[in-house]
């Protein structure tokens, strides 16, 4: 019996030394364990930079008429960019930057004072270029006052510079962040739209994510759209215009949304030479910020030209 109990004693020391043994192994692996676990760091984890959102920036401005006096003026200070050396720093913002060319750019272009015919010489495209200009609409009706000769000029002078050029037959698509973004020129100073324009934007907008159209319309010196260019504005949107912007009345007109849509009726002047009343030397700049296909932004800035054809932005 005493020999029996002997026995269990130290088969419990036993039992108890092999549990110690465990027991000290498991908090070892267990240390070990942990020690290998990267406890993740939550300053680090808020101090992350989330993915960048890509914003494209568009810039519109009005009419730019670089012949007559506008051309004199610049070349009598030997400055071909001249009347854009007060707004160049705000147009390289753009990511894209899209205007009405009102002159045609031909050899020999005689210096002219007055006259509604117009043209500019090719040395007067500096200023587009030093702008970051990428893109003229031609659809106007001065752009042909040269003739067929002086379109082919333009559209060549127009390219070597790298900047292109749109009408009613030359959809310009710019692919920016992922989204394409199309710009279509229409010409209604002399005609209304018809079926066939209507097609035309329908298949420049299935060829885009976002459609641009510049249109050349309404009446001159008026503050005010027609009604006729409110039913129209309807149709383009109807047929997948996302934004238009007009010219030609050279005085800024009206804006709205139509299907949520922006439409500027005109952006008056940005770069001419009617210096003769307050209205004509005025003009609005449009910045709009995409991301993706989506207008996440839009803002209008003011321009005067308080010296001879030369904008500026005004508060």
């Amino acid at each position: 019996m005493k020999h029996k109990r002997l026995y269990l004693i130290l088969l419990l020391i036993v039992l108890l030394g092999i549990n110690f043994l465990l027991s000290f192994k498991y908090q070892s692996v267990k240390k070990k364990l942990l020690s290998e676990i990267k406890t993740p760091n939550i300053n680090q984890w808020l101090s992350t930079p989330k993915s960048e959102v890509r914003m494209t920036k568009i810039i519109l401005t009005g009419d730019v008429m670089l012949g007559r006096t506008v051309m004199t003026k610049a070349l009598s200070l030997n400055d071909p960019a001249y009347p854009f050396r007060k707004v160049t720093d705000r147009l390289r913002e753009g990511d894209i930057v899209f205007i009405n060319l009102e002159s045609p750019i031909v050899d020999n272009c005689p210096k002219m004072e007055t006259g509604l015919i117009f043209c500019a010489s090719p040395e007067m495209l500096e200023g587009l270029t030093l702008a970051g200009v990428d893109i003229v609409t031609l659809a106007n009706n001065h752009i042909n006052n040269f003739g067929q000769i002086g379109i082919n000029d333009t559209k060549k002078y127009l390219s070597e510079r790298g900047i292109e050029w749109t009408d009613e037959t030359n959809l310009v698509i710019k692919d920016i962040n992922n989204t394409k973004f199309g710009f279509l020129g229409l010409n209604y100073t002399s005609k209304i739209p018809i079926e066939k324009d209507f097609s035309i934007i329908r298949e420049s907008k299935s060829k885009v994510d976002v459609l641009i159209l510049g249109v050349h319309w309404g009446v001159e010196y008026t503050t005010n759209p027609t009604t006729s260019q409110k039913e129209w504005v309807k149709r383009f949107v109807e047929n997948g215009a996302d934004v238009v912007v007009g010219h030609h009345p050279h005085w800024i007109q009206t804006n709205e949304y139509v299907e949520g849509k922006s439409v500027f009726y005109s952006l008056g002047n940005f770069v001419f030479d009617q210096m003769w009343s307050e209205e004509t030397r005025k003009g609005i700049l449009v910045e709009l910020s995409f991301v993706g296909k989506e207008l996440k932004d839009e803002k209008i800035k003011n321009i005067y030209m308080s010296s001879w054809a030369q904008p500026e932005f005004v508060q």
